[in-house]
């Protein structure tokens, strides 16, 4: 296998993290809305797939990948320095627990391990990579509440029922407000196997949208292309 991921205006080399490069990370950079985002963090960076895509999406912002894993820390800084975007790139060696900021970010995204309470996996990495339990959530959410501007956005992919729970357990406690959520769908005769939910500080209108991914097997929805165009190099 391939550990090389081209891009259209980056590359990413995968051989040594855990979790390699997969659809809801990508959707969930797609998916994130531009505005006037100066300074973004990428919590549970990895390979730093995530951050180069924002990096590319906001031409004037800072981004920085918070990653705990130490082999993915190195392999996420080889890949910023390698990316053109390298100069508004930059890795951060810790957990986002362990992180105090100098200043809020105006965006905050995540791809977090979600398979609560499930069996863990032999691989150690994979086991950090991808496991989480509930003390995990209220961590991110009070590390949100705490580092996100005024107006600023914080996006999260997760599995349809988990991001219910979240958010409408955490955000009452915290005083954040639930802005929107995309329901991401295989097919559509389907149920959601995913939901962004995009939260910030204010009160705004909720707003609800759908992706489906497949238009039938094997090929992708025009609406799924239209939105990785700007990235992926077979669209």
């Amino acid at each position: 296998m391939n550990s090389i991921f081209r891009f259209k205006r980056f590359q990413v080399d995968q051989s040594n993290c855990a979790m390699k490069i997969n659809t809801d990370g990508v959707l969930l950079a797609g998916i994130v809305q531009p505005f006037n985002a100066q300074r973004i963090l990428d919590i549970g960076t990895g390979t730093g797939v995530i951050a180069m895509m924002l990096a590319q999406k906001f031409p004037s912002a800072s981004v920085h990948g918070v990653e705990i894993d130490e082999a993915a820390c190195k392999q996420a800084s080889l890949n910023f320095g390698a990316s053109d975007f390298n100069e508004r790139l930059e890795v951060i060696a810790s957990s986002f627990q362990q992180m105090k900021p100098a200043m809020p970010y105006d965006l905050i995204v995540s791809n977090p391990p979600f398979y609560t309470r499930s069996l863990h996996s032999p691989d150690p990495r994979r086991r950090i990579a991808k496991h989480a339990d509930e003390v995990f959530f209220e961590d991110l959410m009070s590390f949100v509440e705490r580092n996100l501007s005024a107006s600023g956005k914080f996006y999260c992919i997760l599995p349809t029922l988990m991001a219910e729970k979240i958010t409408n357990e955490l955000l009452p406690v915290l005083g954040l407000y639930y802005h929107g959520a995309t329901h991401i769908y295989s097919f559509r005769s389907e149920s959601p196997i995913r939901t962004v939910i995009e939260i910030g500080k204010q009160d705004s209108k909720f707003s609800c949208r759908e992706l489906v991914i497949y238009a039938s097997k094997g090929v992708y929805s025009a609406e799924y292309q239209e939105l990785l165009q700007p990235y992926f190099l077979n669209f």
